[in-house]
């Protein structure tokens, strides 16, 4: 089983994916993978969600493959079911972090505040996602966190972009970011999956 720190460590950014197509999952993942991000978020709002994520798990060599968009123990179990390497959920709730550490799975779980970081710090969780990182404050906030809760390291997601991506790895509390945009609409439909390719060696680069 991976671990949270080598999971955020494996690449500066993890692309946070909707799988709408289920004869796009492993094209899709192939592409991102052979552009050097390992590591892929397939978010469960898609009733095809599960089933790509058990497809890349068996087809993709390499791939890290974790469930989004989790926020039921329910979600949480049928994710675990189908092989997740990891789970991200946009916030937590006790019955989800209870339910996560009983399965013993690495889980990301979202925050926007101190407060519900302190919440989880005080589970033993102290890698966590930070969402909806730019409404909620974006580099300023994770720059105040820092301070009285310096144990505690990030993915933020939400309003990351290519352009702002690096300032947010600057800060020595983001280990990585979450982020859609080496996986535009349009390039999917086209199945354009040399352009995500190119747009994920960029990403490894940042």
């Amino acid at each position: 089983m991976y671990k949270l720190e080598e999971i955020m460590t494996a690449s500066p950014v993890i692309p946070v994916i909707v799988i709408d197509d289920i004869d796009d999952a492993v094209p899709i993942a192939n592409a991102l993978v052979m552009g050097g991000l390992r590591v892929l978020e397939i978010t469960l709002r898609t009733e095809c969600a599960l089933e790509a994520i058990s497809l890349i798990k068996r087809m993709v060599p390499g791939a890290i493959v974790g469930a989004g968009t989790i926020i039921t123990p329910e979600d949480l179990l049928n994710a675990v079911e189908v092989g997740s390497d990891f789970l991200v959920s946009p916030g937590s709730t006790t019955e989800l972090i209870d339910a996560a550490l009983a399965q013993n799975v690495p889980l990301l779980p979202g925050v926007s505040t101190p407060s519900e970081a302190m919440v989880l710090l005080a589970r033993g969780m102290t890698h966590l996602k930070f969402f909806p990182a730019q409404a909620a404050g974006g580099i300023p906030m994770l720059k105040s966190i820092a301070g009285p809760l310096p144990q505690i390291k990030f993915c933020p997601t939400g309003g990351i972009s290519e352009k702002n991506a690096s300032d947010f790895l600057a800060l020595p509390n983001v280990l990585c970011v979450g982020g859609t945009w080496m996986l535009d609409k349009t390039i999917i439909a086209a199945k354009d999956w040399s352009s995500i390719e190119c747009k994920a060696r960029a990403a490894v680069k940042l």
